[in-house]
Parts: structure tokens; C-alpha cells; sequence
């Protein structure tokens, strides 16, 4: 991914016509002056300078990147600018959540929409890994995961939490172990992490999830207790996911003994100044999560 401050470094450069002053003007040593240009010119393969004892002239592609290098700049101090004094209810919002917080949030937001037309949500169903690349590349304004995690280039911090459920067909009334065993597990993408939380603290017995037959596999949050509905076996979702089930009288959802929740954590870029569009929503979605 091209980094910004190597365009900074490269564009000072330029203009200043020397090393030892673009250093002192960016508060850099000469060696980091030259070491963002040689990784630039790693990026696109190519050498933007032509040296010439102390002095430099420009190759073909280092006029090419140092006229694009100045536009994208200027569009980023302008954007800041924008975001100082932007309208909170106007302009669009990129959000992204694991499914089951989609499957709570959407609507909500939808809902919010519709009281402030003039906002834009665009909202991705991710995984945790696929929330933090999306940030990371800009495609994102903000993302909840539900892991902490240790992007560089993001920062975390915790914002709710969403307990885990036992959910078995309708008929079973009190599972235990061997009923368990008996039913076997609908897995999903996050089904062993989550059968790790909830049934290693309710089950002495339980070690892996592997010690339970499989009885099916679903990734789609929506659709993963239908085999649960069926009778095919048993599962542990999320609250919201397990919310959501259009036919709830079909399945079963049980308190054990020791309830566990998963940590949400709000993740933006690191040092990145939200828009007020942005904060409104997050101040939006923190009661949506804590009802």
C-alpha cells in the first residue's frame, strides 16, 4: 500500500532541491529522507531521480509522481478542511460489522436514515479480518469487531458486548452433555471460537469442538439456525443473530449456569479525524447496543 508520508517526503524534496533541507523541514534525519524515496521508488519499480553527485533531476515517472503526488495532497488537506465543518446529518457513512451486529444494527440505522435522508449508509457484512483490511485501505470510515486487535494503522477501543447462546431445537428442554453429543454441532465461521467461550465454562467435559459430531456448516448469519429449526442439530451464536430468526417457536435458546459474553471494540484509523457525520452515528449505534 503506498504510503502517504513517502509522498510527503518526496513532494518536500522536490521543491526544496535538497536532502538536508527536506530533513530539517519534516523534522527528519537525511538517511529517513532517503529511505522514503528508495521505498517509493520500490512501489512502482521504477526510479524517480536521477542523482548527479548532491544534486537530483527528475526521471519521466518522477514528474509523473510528483504532479500526482500534489494533487492527492492538496485533495487530503482539503477533505480535512471539509470534515472540520461538515453537516452532521448529510453525506454518506461506510460501516462495517460482523454479521450478527449487522443483523441488529441495520435496520436501526436504515431507521436513522430515514429521519436524515441526506445521510448515506453503506454497510458491509465482514469478518473481523475483513473490517480491519477495509479500514486499513480507506475503504471504511469506521468498523466493529468483535476480537481486540493489533493493526498499526488502526486504533481499538472497547464498546459493548453481546452474550453468547446455547441454541438447540424446540424440544429440548435441558441439554447436557450427552445431549449434546446426541444432537451434534451447526458449525459457522466463528463456530468453534464461539462453542470455545460458552461451552468450555458450562462444560467440564468440553476441551474442542472437535469431540462433537458435526451435523452441518453454514456462513451465512441469517440462515445459520435454520438447520437448528429443522431438528439437525444444536449451536451458539450471538444474541443478535440469534434475535433475528424469523421463526423463533422452532428453536430453543438457553441460559447456562455461567453466562459469557463477547467484547465489541470500535475500530477506526489511527489518528484520523472523524467527520461530525461519523461521531453522530457512533452515538447513535452506542445505546442500539446496550438496549
Amino acid at each position: 500500500m503506498l504510503n502517504l508520508n513517502w509522498l510527503q517526503t518526496y513532494v518536500t524534496l522536490v521543491e526544496t532541491g535538497h536532502f538536508t533541507h527536506t530533513a530539517d523541514k519534516l523534522a527528519m534525519t537525511q538517511p529517513g529522507v532517503s529511505q522514503h524515496i528508495r521505498k517509493l521508488e520500490q512501489h512502482f519499480g521504477q526510479s524517480l531521480l536521477i542523482r548527479e553527485g548532491k544534486r537530483f533531476g527528475l526521471t519521466q515517472a518522477g514528474r509523473e509522481v510528483y504532479q500526482q503526488a500534489q494533487r492527492t495532497l492538496a485533495e487530503l488537506s482539503g477533505l480535512e478542511q471539509q470534515l472540520s465543518t461538515d453537516d452532521p446529518f448529510n453525506g454518506p457513512v461506510r460501516f462495517a460489522s460482523p454479521g450478527s451486529l449487522g443483523l441488529k444494527l441495520y435496520p436501526e440505522l436504515l431507521s436513522l436514515q430515514q429521519q436524515h435522508p441526506s445521510l448515506s449508509i453503506d454497510y458491509t457484512f465482514a469478518p473481523n479480518e475483513g473490517v480491519e483490511r477495509d479500514l486499513v485501505a480507506r475503504k471504511l470510515d469506521i468498523g466493529l469487531i468483535t476480537r481486540p486487535g493489533d493493526k498499526p494503522d488502526l486504533a481499538y477501543r472497547p464498546f459493548a458486548e453481546e452474550p453468547l447462546f446455547l441454541v438447540t431445537p424446540a424440544d429440548i428442554e435441558a441439554p447436557d452433555w450427552g445431549t449434546l453429543l446426541t444432537l451434534g454441532y451447526i458449525d459457522h465461521p466463528d463456530g468453534s471460537h464461539h462453542a470455545g467461550m460458552l461451552l468450555g465454562s458450562n462444560f467440564e467435559q468440553y476441551q474442542q469442538l472437535s469431540q462433537l459430531p458435526k451435523r452441518g456448516f453454514c456462513n451465512h448469519i441469517s440462515m445459520i439456525l435454520e438447520p437448528v429449526s429443522r431438528g439437525l442439530g444444536f449451536t451458539v451464536l450471538p444474541r443478535y443473530a440469534v434475535a433475528a430468526f424469523a421463526r423463533p417457536e422452532e428453536i430453543a435458546v438457553h441460559a447456562l449456569p455461567s453466562p459469557v459474553s463477547e467484547s465489541i471494540y470500535l475500530v477506526q484509523r489511527r489518528h484520523q479525524p472523524l467527520p461530525t457525520r461519523i461521531r453522530f452515528l457512533i452515538e447513535a449505534i452506542t445505546p442500539m447496543l446496550r438496549a
